[in-house]
């Protein structure tokens, strides 16, 4: 299968930010929170259910937490749950739902390549799922229908799991499949039959579950075991992207368009143009990056508010970056650091609407920043 490099001709010239803040929200260094000794490896807000907008995750070593954004700036510890295993390190984490009574579980991965569920409402561990031959550097969950989550894996694949059942519906790997560690994924937000992974081999592939779905129907009637499913095989994508000549470790839609970085020290948004009657021909056209100084290490993962109006990203040096997403050429809102704050920012969390925004750091602590005079009118 051919890869996709970026388009050429009249048009093509990519758009580039400047480095030079805006201010148009400016914020101010608030509390932190040092977990341990171990590096937190990611962080999340819960955007899966309006009563928890202020509450996010990190995980760290054999550690999962949770907290709540307190509005004095601080943090309150909610729960934590410690892995059995005291090697395991968790690497990922993804807000889901339970479909039936609507719990807010909170799914987990790292090292050991095994998936934890963990129910908050109940605060225990509702399932772990074996599937994955290697460690799990990604999970995600699907917006449209929060009990399908997807995890990349150091094995090269990329599965599909009902959270509720238990299921592994789908494996995407094989012929087409990545020829190295998976590093990230991510659902398409409106097309619920799509979505984006990238990895070590360079490449961004995009893949269509279109003739698959009755499986995912399947997967929520089915009675039996669930290692007794009919999981489907996908080898073939339905797009393959080289836009970058590294590592590509983070991935996110916008809209039809996609963001993802490589360890160039920029964010790239281009536009895949697939054909879907002859998969895995087509054409991406980029149209443009948003610098980010000192982000040339591998998972350095960035994220945004709910509505996709600003990008927070970490950078080796302990700064994050916050770029105005989808205006073009793309404006620097802020650049945020604290004094104290030397390490990498491995992921960022950015809050509802935008107003707090936190960094999750390699020496094991939380960084947050609120908006200033959030809420009050600007002239």
């Amino acid at each position: 299968m051919a890869k996709l490099g970026p388009g050429q001709g009249l048009g093509c010239e990519a758009a580039e930010g400047s480095l030079v803040p805006s201010r148009k929200r400016e914020y101010k260094p608030c509390g932190k929170h040092t977990e341990g000794k171990r590096p937190l490896y990611a962080i999340g807000f819960n955007f899966m259910d309006a009563r928890y907008y202020d509450v996010f995750a990190t995980v760290g070593g054999n550690r999962v937490t949770t907290y709540r954004c307190l509005e004095n700036g601080s943090f309150a510890v909610l729960q934590a749950y410690v892995d059995e295993d005291k090697d395991e390190s968790f690497y990922t984490l993804s807000w889901a739902r339970d479909h039936v009574d609507g719990s807010p579980l909170l799914v987990a991965a790292g090292s050991n390549g095994i998936i934890r569920v963990i129910n908050c409402a109940t605060e225990k561990l509702a399932k772990s799922f074996v599937g994955h031959g290697d460690s799990i550097n990604e999970i995600r969950t699907q917006a449209l229908k929060p009990s399908l989550i997807i995890s990349a894996s150091k094995d090269e694949s990329v599965r599909l799991w009902n959270v509720h059942t238990g299921i592994c519906i789908l494996v995407f790997a094989g012929a087409g499949g990545h020829r190295n560690e998976v590093l990230s994924v991510d659902f398409h937000p409106s097309d619920i039959e799509r979505f984006a992974s990238c990895g070590m081999d360079n490449t961004v592939k995009i893949w269509s579950m279109k003739e698959f779905w009755l499986y995912v129907d399947k997967s929520y009637s089915w009675t039996d075991l669930p290692s007794k499913f009919p999981t489907k095989y996908v080898q073939f994508p339905v797009l393959v992207a080289a836009v970058h000549s590294n590592y590509v470790d983070c991935t996110r839609w916008l809209g039809d368009f996609i963001l993802s970085k490589s360890v160039d020290n920029e964010i790239v948004l281009w536009e895949p143009k697939t054909k879907e009657q002859s998969p895995g021909e087509g054409s991406i056209d980029i149209l443009q990056k948003y610098p980010v100084p000192e982000c040339d290490i591998w998972f350095i993962k960035f994220s945004c508010d709910f509505h996709f109006n600003q990008l927070a990203i970490g950078n080796r040096e302990g700064k994050i970056y916050v770029w105005e997403v989808q205006s073009s050429p793309p404006v620097l809102i802020a650049r945020l650091y604290n004094q104290q704050c030397r390490s990498p920012i491995r992921q960022t969390a950015v809050s509802f609407d935008g107003s707090t925004i936190l960094g999750a750091g390699e020496d094991g602590t939380i960084w947050r920043w609120d908006e200033v005079d959030h809420g009050s009118s600007k002239n």
